[in-house]
């Protein structure tokens, strides 16, 4: 499962959202579900662009064995990719084949342009050399390799990044949740049994509840909060904040009020993570010292 600083952060982007262009809090709570559940489509999708790789070797072995002139590697393919313990887990996954089925959407095109060029480039590549070369064949080269590639071609790649946003718009901003995501169900995964369960931000009822609470008591209590940000603003006036830092310490400090069973400290770090990701290293110092400035006035642990 994921952390709630995820869940966190889609609550920030929607009260940046309602700051922007407020509307009725219902309507708000259910666009930022919404929001929530294209995650996990991004999820499959990259998912299934992983199992697509090994498909496409799949598919290019088959091509080479058909041709009339052989030579010694088509009729002897090394299938230590396409036998990839990870990818196989991948694909024989129940939950990712479920969805993909309702979502066909999410199904990559073997002969689609990304796909072919990206497997192309990881061919070619000394990594990928190196593992098909390797002897060891065991579970954990397998997983550290995926775990690379991963990185490598999808995580860290400008041209996978592009071709999400230009597919869905939101995915850009959670693109990096997505790859945690992906991150963590190459981590969990183990040699010999099987992998059928999937990671979600909302995994329970509890989950959405914090959700909604977090999202309408920020809302609901908006004027009080700023002017408890406003009392702790040492040479600083609250209209020079931006927008986002300000929501950020609302936020935080809201939860502070009204969570009382999280720790102090807890929140704090956790929005110092949230400000890196969608402010300034000045903003996250700055953040951290109203926090911690607020956590003392409060006396709160």
């Amino acid at each position: 499962m994921l952390g709630r600083r995820q869940i966190r952060e889609k609550v920030i982007e929607s009260v940046y959202a309602y700051q922007q262009n407020p509307i009725k809090q219902d309507i708000l709570e259910k666009n930022m579900f919404s929001e929530i559940e294209k995650i996990f489509s991004l999820y499959i999708y990259q998912l299934n662009f992983l199992v697509a790789l090994k498909e496409l070797a799949e598919n290019q072995i088959d091509i080479h064995s058909k041709k009339f002139i052989k030579t010694d590697a088509d009729m002897n393919p090394n299938r230590k990719f396409i036998e990839n313990k990870i990818l196989a887990q991948l694909e024989n996954n129940h939950e990712r084949k479920a969805f993909t089925e309702k979502h066909k959407e999410l199904k990559w095109d073997l002969h689609d342009d990304l796909l072919v060029k990206t497997f192309q480039k990881i061919v070619s590549g000394k990594r990928y050399t190196d593992y098909m070369a390797s002897a060891e064949n065991s579970f954990e080269e397998d997983q550290k390799f995926v775990g690379k590639l991963f990185l490598r071609y999808m995580a860290e790649n400008d041209d996978f990044l592009n071709y999400i946003e230009d597919r869905e718009l939101s995915w850009s901003d959670d693109v990096h949740i997505s790859n945690s995501m992906i991150q963590k169900t190459i981590g969990f995964m183990k040699d010999g049994e099987e992998y059928h369960t999937l990671i979600r931000m909302i995994k329970d009822e509890e989950d959405r509840s914090f959700a909604s609470k977090l999202l309408r008591e920020t809302l609901n209590h908006w004027d009080t909060t700023e002017k408890k940000l406003q009392e702790r603003l040492v040479n600083w006036e609250l209209e020079r904040l931006s927008l986002l830092d300000k929501i950020i310490l609302v936020t935080a400090m809201t939860e502070m009020d009204y969570f009382p069973l999280t720790p102090a400290r807890v929140i704090i770090n956790e929005y110092i993570e949230i400000a890196k990701v969608f402010s300034t290293d000045k903003s996250n110092i700055f953040i951290n010292g109203v926090l911690d400035k607020y956590v003392k006035d409060l006396n709160r642990s």
